[in-house]
């Protein structure tokens, strides 16, 4: 049985709130869990001590058990001093124009640089 460290919603509509909790990898998002260590509230303000609450002794014990935490998870054990700070992601070049429209914006951005330095 494989688990996971991640949140579950609850809260009302467009309210959201959430419990950090250990569950089988397999039960649905707000389905069966095993343990509650803490919660997350978002209608918070980001300072307040009260947004990000863990326990900090169950979340080591699950740790060491072999719960594996959620990327949004390991951001709050992150912070709280629990695990390392995860590396940042890349983000895709998907609204980046194709190969070939690179190779003519470049040609473009050279020919007008070379006209305009001769001119001052």
């Amino acid at each position: 049985m494989s688990l996971k460290i991640r949140l579950a919603r609850g809260g009302a509509k467009k309210r959201p709130y959430y419990r950090i909790v250990i569950a089988d990898a397999r039960s649905p998002r707000d389905g069966r869990f095993i343990d509650k260590i803490g919660s997350y509230n978002t209608m918070l303000p980001q300072g307040d001590e009260k947004r990000v609450q863990i326990d900090l002794e169950r979340a080591k014990h699950w740790l060491k058990m072999g719960a594996q935490p959620t990327d949004r998870v390991t951001l709050f054990f992150a912070r709280a001093g629990l695990v390392a700070m995860p590396e940042r992601r890349q983000q895709s070049k998907q609204d980046q124009p194709k190969a070939k429209a690179q190779e003519r914006l470049k040609a473009q951005a050279a020919k007008d640089g070379g006209e305009a330095a001769p001119a001052a």
